[in-house]
């Protein structure tokens, strides 16, 4: 699942539009979907966006061992 697909449905399910998104994130329409686009985005821009949307955002990884980093 890609960057942009995450973001879509955190929108659809929050009935948000992505103009609402960028409002709320002091972004440009454009720029906003220019990152979409291309899907990068920093941890920082990560749980900017899950504040905007009213959620956590959970970046980790875990190894087979249990051990979560």
């Amino acid at each position: 699942m890609t960057a942009k697909q995450i973001i879509e449905m955190a929108l659809a399910y929050k009935g948000i539009s992505n103009s609402e998104l960028a409002r709320r994130l002091e972004w440009s329409p454009q720029l906003l979907n220019k990152r979409m686009n291309t899907g990068k985005f920093s941890v920082d821009e990560w749980e900017r966006i899950g504040a905007a949307l009213g959620a956590k955002v959970h970046i980790a990884f875990e190894f087979e061992d249990g051990k979560v980093l």
